[in-house]
């Protein structure tokens, strides 16, 4: 029977007011019950609307996300591609702007050395001024080095003003740099690809430099590629001011309860440098990245001379060779690499990398002409792009985020390392024992470092790319 009737005859059976108060309880419930639902139901609604509203948001703010550091590593690549252009274009200046000042063979050699050395000492100062004041003040200070460095150059007419302009080499870093940007704006299992496409950077450098910078100092002289170097630098620090944001990493990182170094003590702390060696895996992983390719380092460092006096070649061979080194590089690191860890653990990658150089140490060791040594350039260059991209990419996981930035500094003083001690060990094996000392120094090296990484279990943070 429904509400009404019965509810109709109680009021006619109760007068007055207590049938009113009885009214209101019967109906409370019932007209209760069907408010709460007609609420429950707008606030429903209101809910999955605001729900709906706020994924949209969400998702649009994601995608801008993407598209923004998408934007802001594609300017790190730019930067890291002129800086090296520049780099490159000088390097074939500054051996006839020496001999034209008077500089002998042994003086170049000391100037060579004082470039290395200030690189070696400022990789690592570099990358903890990067964690302490943000990407983009280091990336200035970079390119304000490099300008300096090329107007010193450009006023270089005696020899104390030559080497005075190899002083602002030491914050001159745009590669660490660019690794930085790279490193703040990609995930750990996208790390290794996109470090291994800033080869394809060098490898523009290397042939647009060298290239540019013979052309420009036959037709126009000494001194214009240099100014070339200055306007471009200038024109790099206004790019980095304007494109790349004050402080590239994520607000919220994984990794921030770790002990960090980057906020404690001075940028020149060396003990707060040296102290990032102390986490799991950094230090095996380091002395395996020095040494693996410290014999074809010694090897590259005396090819001027090797390919004159052992290869028999003329200037303009040598150019052409080290265009097909360049083009080698682009094409392993920018393609390569990047595949490869997709489809392999990052393990499995430096061993595969250790092998290889061993192999090449072989193929040095035998090899008589310069079509072989186009061969063995092949792996050579293979295993050098793919130690250096892998063991960059494993030792920035090993140590907190907030010290990337030192760890990448640390990383490129290796090759002013190698540059610093290069020419007299390289010298002396040269001299000593020939062309294929270098590789069999290369085979027994990489044999060790091969059977070592068989029995070690180095601990890695992330094992493969997602």
């Amino acid at each position: 029977m429904p509400h009404w009737f019965w509810c109709s005859g109680l009021t006619m059976l109760l007068q007055g007011e207590e049938a009113r108060k009885h009214l209101c309880v019967i109906f409370q419930p019932a007209v209760g019950l069907s408010m709460s639902a007609m609420n429950a139901k707008a606030s429903s609604g209101g809910e999955e609307e605001a729900l709906g509203m706020r994924s949209e948001t969400l998702g649009e703010s994601s995608r801008w996300g993407e598209v923004k550091r998408g934007q802001v590593m594609i300017v790190a690549y730019l930067i890291a591609t002129l800086e090296l252009t520049f780099l490159f274009m000088q390097m074939g200046v500054v051996p006839y702007l020496a001999k034209s000042l008077g500089l002998d063979s042994v003086g170049f050699g000391y100037l060579q050395t004082t470039f290395g050395v200030l690189q070696l000492v400022g990789g690592p100062i570099f990358g903890r001024f990067a964690d302490q004041f943000g990407t983009r003040a280091a990336l200035i200070i970079s390119c304000l080095s490099g300008s300096a460095f090329f107007l010193l150059m450009s006023i270089s007419t005696s020899i104390p003003l030559l080497f005075l302009s190899r002083l602002p080499a030491v914050f001159m870093q745009g590669l660490p740099g660019a690794q930085k940007v790279i490193t703040d704006l990609t995930t750990p299992s996208q790390r290794a690809d996109a470090l291994g496409k800033l080869g394809l950077c060098f490898g523009i450098g290397i042939i647009i430099g060298s290239a540019l910078g013979g052309v420009l100092s036959t037709k126009f002289g000494i001194f214009v590629p240099i100014y070339v170097g200055l306007v471009g630098n200038l024109i790099n620090t206004m790019i980095a001011m304007v494109w790349i944001p004050l402080q590239a990493k994520p607000k919220s990182d994984d990794r921030v309860t770790e002990h960090s170094t980057s906020q404690s003590g001075s940028v020149f702390s060396i003990r707060e440098i040296l102290h990032l060696m102390k986490f799991p895996g950094v230090m095996e992983v380091f002395i395996v990245k020095v040494f693996a390719g410290l014999p074809v380092g010694l090897f590259l460092i005396m090819f001027s001379i090797i390919s004159m006096d052992f290869f028999g070649l003329e200037a303009v061979e040598s150019g052409y060779l080290m265009s097909y080194f360049g083009v080698l590089q682009m094409v392993v690191q920018g393609v390569v690499v990047g595949k490869l860890t997709n489809h392999c653990t990052e393990r499995t990658l430096l061993r595969l990398s250790i092998f290889v150089f061993a192999g090449v140490g072989l193929g040095m060791a035998l090899m008589r002409t310069v079509w072989h040594y186009c061969i063995v350039a092949v792996p050579l260059v293979f295993a050098f792009s793919t130690l250096g991209t892998i063991t960059d990419s494993i030792l920035t996981k090993a140590v907190p985020s907030s010290d990337t930035g030192t760890m990448l500094g640390i990383c490129a003083s290796v090759q002013p390392l190698t540059r610093t001690v290069g020419p007299t060990i390289g010298g002396l094996l040269y001299k000593q024992f020939g062309v294929s000392s270098f590789g069999y120094l290369q085979l027994v090296v990489n044999t060790g470092l091969f059977v070592y990484l068989l029995k070690s279990k180095i601990p890695l943070r992330q094992m493969k790319s997602q």
